[in-house]
C-alpha cells in the first residue's frame, strides 16, 4: 500500500490528538476555582467531577489514537492482517466502550451544568456518546471480519 494514504490518516490523528490536548489545556484554565464562575451556588459542586470526568475521558481517547497509529504502521509494513491488527483494533474497541461508560457517569453532572448555565452541555455529552458507539461499532466489527480474514489465509497456507 502507498505510503501516502496512510500519511495523510497519521497526520489526521496528530492534528486530532493535539487539538483535544489543547482543549484539555484550555478546559483545565476554565476551571478555576477562584473563578467567579465556579462561585455559583449551583456550580460550587459540579467543577471538579466534570474535571476528573473530563481528563479520565481524555486516557482512552489518546490510547486508542496511539493503537490507530500502530495499526497504520503495520498496514504500511504490510502486516495489516495480522494478530497485532485484531489487538489494536480490539484496544480501539475498548477504549470507546471506556468513553461512553465514562460519559454516562458524567451526564448527571452535566445535566446540572446545562440546568444552571443554559449550555449545550447534555447535547455534546450524547454526540460523545454516539460516536464512541459508532468507533466501538466500526472496530468491533473490523476485528471480526479481520480475524476471520486471518483464519482463512491459515487455513490456505496449510493446504498449499
Amino acid at each position: 500500500m502507498k505510503r501516502g494514504s496512510t500519511l495523510f490518516l497519521k497526520t489526521v490523528i496528530i492534528l486530532m490528538g493535539l487539538l483535544v490536548l489543547a482543549v484539555c489545556v484550555y478546559g483545565l484554565s476554565r476551571f478555576d476555582p477562584n473563578s467567579p464562575y465556579w462561585q455559583l451556588p449551583e456550580l460550587a459542586n459540579l467543577q471538579y467531577p466534570l474535571l476528573i470526568g473530563m481528563y479520565a475521558a481524555m486516557i482512552p481517547f489518546f490510547v486508542a489514537l496511539y493503537q490507530t497509529f500502530k495499526l497504520l504502521n503495520l498496514i504500511d509494513r504490510n502486516e495489516a492482517f495480522s494478530e497485532l491488527s485484531v489487538k489494536a483494533l480490539k484496544n480501539i474497541k475498548y477504549c470507546a466502550i471506556t468513553i461512553i461508560i465514562l460519559y454516562i457517569i458524567e451526564m448527571p453532572f452535566l445535566y446540572l451544568l446545562t440546568k444552571a448555565d443554559d449550555a449545550p452541555g447534555i447535547l455534546i455529552g450524547m454526540i460523545i456518546i454516539f460516536a464512541s458507539l459508532v468507533i466501538a461499532v466500526f472496530a468491533a466489527v473490523l476485528q471480526k471480519l479481520l480475524k476471520n480474514a486471518i483464519d482463512i489465509k491459515s487455513e490456505n497456507d496449510l493446504t498449499v
